[in-house]
């Protein structure tokens, strides 16, 4: 995986890894464009930086998203 980073959008601060098309191993459905991020596809995985209830119930609500659908959300 990426480097963590933090990146605000919306006026809030989210947590945001890079997965390389090696890492990439499951399938996962993509909230920005509601299809399919597939095995061996690069994406990005984002959770709340600033979420009320503590970090684990941020990383609990992960998602994982195509690059661009992240770039233009």
């Amino acid at each position: 995986m990426g480097g963590l980073r933090v990146e605000t959008k919306h006026g809030r601060d989210y947590n945001v890894q890079s997965v390389g098309a090696t890492s990439a191993v499951k399938e996962y459905v993509c909230p920005g464009c509601s299809l399919a991020v597939t095995p061996s596809t690069p994406h990005i995985v984002a959770w709340r930086a600033d979420g009320l209830f503590g970090e684990a119930d941020d990383l609990a609500a992960r998602r994982h998203w195509h690059t661009h659908c992240w770039r233009i959300s």
